[in-house]
């Protein structure tokens, strides 16, 4: 069963909708303002997040940032503000969608059907940059041309690509790899970054794909 998250502070529209997902055979949760919808979508894993842009505490764009920034779950915005700018901001930091209010419910589960079966297909592709990672067949490519990677090489370029723009510690990238409580170094990550950077960056990059965090760990930046 599908989980959907809910942030709304109407509390008559929010209690329509919810009646209307679970009549469609979703689970649902209702957060009624926008720090505690932040904690709560940030907290748990959820398969979509249906997000209000007016809230109380923290607003819809701000939740949308941060929410992207860490995670991959996809957003639809809903909001009485239908202006083209409020629609190119959300879609700008993140949202999969941007629906203005009234809508009828019938395109809501539309929408909604359109973001899953786009995250369907989508799912065993990771792609970054001109980097795209097959995960069925265990292949990356830049440009096209075929990039040869050992395991472990790959298993961290896969960490790295499901977290873009997320800092990752040697701890967590060590756990992610070589899996929790494996007996190794931290410095190893060290050695396999920069076989990776190796590997993956473009000839002429001034600047790494895999950037140090000093005191930290790695990321994956644009």
């Amino acid at each position: 069963m599908k989980k959907i998250l809910l942030i709304e502070d109407e509390k008559n529209m929010a209690r329509f909708i919810e009646l209307e997902l679970r009549h469609e055979g979703f689970d649902v949760a209702v957060v009624y303002d926008g720090r505690t919808g932040l904690e709560t979508a940030l907290a748990s894993h959820w398969d979509l997040v249906l997000l209000d842009l007016m809230l109380p505490g923290v607003d819809g764009l701000e939740i949308c940032r941060q929410l992207r920034a860490l995670k991959r779950t996809p957003i639809v915005m809903i909001s009485a503000r239908d202006a083209v700018a409020d629609r190119v901001s959300g879609l700008d930091l993140g949202a999969d969608d941007y629906l203005p209010k009234p809508f009828a419910m019938e395109e809501l589960l539309a929408r909604i059907r359109v973001v899953f079966r786009r995250g369907e297909e989508e799912r065993d592709v990771l792609v970054f940059q001109n980097l795209r990672m097959e995960l069925d067949t265990r292949s990356v490519t830049r440009d096209g041309s075929e990039i040869g990677l050992t395991k472990r090489e790959y298993d961290l370029l896969a960490a790295f690509m499901t977290y873009p723009n997320r800092a990752l510690s040697r701890e967590m990238l060590l756990d992610k790899v070589w899996g929790p409580g494996a007996e190794v170094d931290t410095n190893v990550i060290d050695v396999y970054v920069r076989y990776l950077r190796n590997k993956i960056d473009p000839p002429d990059a001034s600047v790494s794909y895999i950037q140090t965090l000093r005191g930290i760990g790695y990321i994956l930046k644009r």
